[in-house]
């Protein structure tokens, strides 16, 4: 029986191999997906989409970097083009003086310390146990995935990625204002879900 790649003739490149890349990078390619999207169907359709998107483009790879960093390049523009069509259209709820009022709640206004009541515990991290770190670990993955998807793209963006805030704010078509809301109430929400659910 022939598979779909028999009947349809690929493009050609001296620095890539299409044939090779579902066995070498699908399973790479999807666990950073899912690592950014926190949805199986979607992160499996991006994935398809950048295969598709490179094939297109095969004649533009020209064996600069490796095909692993070129694919995952094409896959993090997906994603970002994914929350770019999420995120329009959300952006009118939030306001800076709506921020600044649940700051308030956790910081004196005249001083700009943390509040009595909101301050931060101490998370009893001091010794290096593998153990301890996995769980923390898991508590956290937990708390990323009750953030509304937008926020979690930020996050995601500025602190797996690495990105400049001018980029993720270029990339998602967000304002510095609906950046500096978006980290503001992500971190504070973070912050909140880890003590409440780390003993």
């Amino acid at each position: 029986m022939q598979n779909e790649t028999d009947k349809v003739p690929l493009p050609k490149s001296r620095h890539s191999d299409p044939l090779s890349w579902v066995e070498k990078y699908a399973d790479y390619l999807y666990g950073f997906a899912m690592a950014r999207l926190r949805d199986e169907e979607v992160a499996k359709d991006l994935v398809q989409d950048t295969f598709l998107a490179a094939l297109q483009h095969l004649d533009r790879f020209e064996g600069n970097s490796e095909e692993k960093t070129w694919l995952t390049a094409i896959l993090k523009n997906k994603i970002a083009d994914f929350y770019r069509k999420q995120s329009t259209g959300r952006l009118s709820d939030l306001k800076i003086t709506d921020a600044e009022g649940e700051q308030q709640e956790f910081f004196d206004p005249e001083t700009g310390h943390w509040t009595e009541r909101n301050y931060p515990r101490a998370f009893g991290l001091e010794v290096d146990d593998p153990l301890v770190m996995k769980e923390l670990g898991s508590i956290l993955n937990e708390c990323l995935a009750k953030l509304p998807g937008l926020w979690f793209s930020v996050f995601s963006m500025k602190h797996m990625d690495d990105l400049a805030s001018e980029l993720i704010c270029t990339e998602l078509k967000l304002t510095a204002a609906n950046f500096w809301v978006i980290m503001h109430r992500t971190k504070l929400n973070l912050r909140a879900c880890l003590q409440k659910n780390w003993n």
